[in-house]
């Protein structure tokens, strides 16, 4: 068993009331490595000035969490198969709706991989996307998560 840790930080600022709601929602992630990521309630969610579009929101950084875990697999399939990936580029996209209970949950992720692989060893179109198939089978956010989550990969 493996055990990850991540620090959320987050202070009150100087005149903020709190109880009235009117309080920023800028915070930090720090994880154990040293990176430290700006992060925010999604604008989405709480209007600007509440919250700061420059950071991340968690409902992006679960998308980027879905999509950077199958990359991962798939890299490492495509090297075990033999296949050389030149690049690699997904522009993941994720819905917040109400789900069957009513509550707002991320319902779908759609990853839509775009793969180019070195010119004369790319696979089948059959093999890339069995290859794609393997890799949301073994990622292991995705196998944590009740969101329907998608994959509609593509070669250059």
């Amino acid at each position: 068993m493996s055990a990850y840790k991540a620090t959320v930080r987050w202070q009150r600022g100087d005149g903020e009331t709190f109880t009235d709601h009117r309080y920023h929602r800028s915070h930090q992630w720090l994880f154990d490595g040293g990176a430290v990521v700006p992060a925010s309630s999604s604008p989405q969610v709480v209007s600007v000035p509440m919250s700061d579009t420059a950071g991340v929101d968690p409902e992006e950084a679960f998308v980027a969490s879905l999509s950077s875990c199958h990359m991962l697999w798939f890299l490492d399939l495509a090297a075990r198969a033999g296949f050389v990936v030149q690049a690699y580029v997904d522009e993941a996209q994720g819905t917040l709706a109400r789900d069957a209970a009513g509550r707002l949950a991320m319902t779908v992720v759609v990853l839509r991989p775009r793969v180019r692989f070195v010119a004369g060893g790319a696979p089948t179109a059959e093999q890339h996307a069995a290859l794609h198939h393997r890799a949301h089978e073994q990622c292991f956010i995705a196998n944590s998560v009740r969101t329907d989550v998608r994959c509609e990969p593509e070669m250059d």
